[in-house]
């Protein structure tokens, strides 16, 4: 069964750092692209971060700069480095995979997710 675990959201203060894990099982996702998106209460689901197979990446406006999003094709695990949070960054966070070696970040591109991980920033 192919699964997708989060980890590492919680409460932090504007300005600070957090990182996201996301644990795949049941399948191999080094040849699948793969994203964070969040969404934040009343808010649709916005693309975060994404990257393809061998590390091209791509980010959402809001989050270039500040977020980074890296791979571990080893340990079929996905990263999300959090800096500079503010607190438009609250929402909850769900990494996903595509069926394709690429998409965009949108999220009808993504057949697999996780249930996700809070993150609030709190001002």
């Amino acid at each position: 069964q192919v699964q997708l675990v989060e980890s590492g959201g919680g409460s932090v203060q504007a300005g600070g750092s957090l990182r996201l894990s996301c644990a795949a099982s049941g399948y191999t996702t080094s040849n699948h692209y793969m994203a964070w998106f969040r969404q934040a209460p009343g808010k649709g689901r916005e693309g975060v971060a994404g990257i393809d197979s061998v590390g091209h990446t791509r980010y959402g406006d809001s989050v270039k700069g500040r977020f980074t999003i890296y791979r571990d094709n080893r340990k079929n695990t996905l990263l999300l480095q959090m800096d500079s949070l503010e607190s438009e960054d609250t929402a909850m966070y769900y990494c996903a995979t595509s069926r394709y070696a690429y998409a965009e970040l949108l999220d009808y591109e993504f057949n697999v997710w996780g249930q996700g991980t809070q993150v609030t920033v709190s001002s």
